[in-house]
């Protein structure tokens, strides 16, 4: 079973779970845990100044090679400075890439952070499989909190298959009522206009399935760039991102579409919907600026500091050399930690 996240008891300011049920739209009893009610507070409280609706455009950096701070654009679109000793990136696999690329100089022609010229490559998403089952009961799935169970018995090479590494079986409850109208629209079992409801009884609390997690392995012309002619609102070069699902992924969501309709058939179900990969999740952003102990090889050290800019770091999933066949959030949270302590034990040398 999964972890869910979620206050059985008030705790640190949060209260309990009174089974709303709808934990994927947003938790209005805020027993579900978020960014904005754990970690957030905690820092405010600690004097950490949150800044939203900024937007960062470039690193600066002295002659000396290290990061003076960032220029950025306020809320209001106007160009600010905000000077640092040192600098942590939390932009993601495609938001850190941008920024490193866009904050070139005379110093740094291909880049900051990019010597090894890996800065925006290697991208990795996880493309996933859905596999879900209609019932001909009611399964009163979608009452309570939100719950899964995860089966990795196809998660690491098998010599017999044709594809390397493997992935992670996500089993899912039934959805409930938006979800399961936006699922059958998806995949053509529900219609726009008439017909709908007739054809929404008919799935509501009847599916189950799952998804399968499967681990995108890193490819070099798999890239985040700047676009040399779009720009944002506020005249930043555009991310532009190049990726081709490779072969290797597509016959593993093959092989779980394969072995998930199996079980949803031996479990009695009467229809079975499929799609891979999916377009509405799992576009996880990973492995563009990968750790490493080799320079020429990676952008961060294994403590997530750029090996060319001593004061800079980065610990987003950007950092990761495999995608891994699970969701990141728990994966970058760890490392988020991990850097932070190793920062904190090597305040005296933290440049060295």
């Amino acid at each position: 079973p999964s972890d869910t996240a979620i206050a059985t008891q008030a705790y640190d300011g949060r209260d309990k779970c009174i089974n709303l049920g709808a934990c994927l739209g947003g938790c209005a009893q805020g027993a579900k845990a978020s960014t904005d009610i754990t970690y957030w507070p905690h820092a405010m409280r600690a004097g950490v100044e949150l800044r939203t609706r900024c937007r960062v455009r470039e690193i600066t950096v002295n002659d000396e090679g290290m990061a003076t701070g960032v220029i950025f654009y306020d809320e209001d679109g106007f160009e600010q400075f905000l000077g640092a000793h040192v600098v942590v990136m939390a932009c993601n696999g495609v938001g850190t890439p941008r920024i490193l690329l866009n904050s070139k100089s005379a110093a740094h022609p291909d880049g900051l952070a990019n010597s090894s010229g890996l800065v925006g490559k290697n991208l990795m998403f996880h493309p996933y499989a859905s596999i879900m089952g209609v019932f001909d009961e009611p399964l009163d799935g979608y009452r309570g909190p939100h719950k899964i169970f995860r089966s990795q018995e196809f998660y690491e090479t098998d010599k017999a298959r044709d594809f390397v590494r493997g992935y992670t079986f996500e089993i899912h409850r039934g959805q409930g009522p938006v979800s399961t109208a936006m699922t059958g629209l998806m995949r053509g079992k529900i219609p726009w206009g008439a017909g709908h409801h007739d054809a929404f009884r008919k799935l509501f609390n009847r599916i189950a399935g799952m998804v399968a997690i499967c681990e995108d392995l890193p490819e070099e012309h798999n890239t985040v760039t700047l676009d040399p002619m779009q720009t944002d609102s506020d005249g930043i070069p555009a991310p532009r991102i190049s990726y081709t699902l490779s072969d290797n992924s597509r016959k593993m969501m093959d092989h779980a579409i394969d072995k998930g309709s199996e079980v949803l058939r031996a479990a009695g179900a009467v229809d079975i919907m499929t799609q891979a990969p999916i377009s509405y999740g799992g576009w996880h952003l990973m492995g563009t600026a990968r750790m490493g102990s080799d320079p020429e090889r990676s952008v961060v050290n294994e403590w997530g500091r750029s090996h060319d800019v001593r004061n800079l770091f980065v610990i987003d999933g950007s950092i990761f050399v495999t995608s891994a066949g699970v969701n990141p959030t728990r994966t970058i949270q760890a490392l988020a930690l991990y850097v932070a302590d190793q920062m904190k034990q090597r305040l005296a040398n933290l440049f060295d």
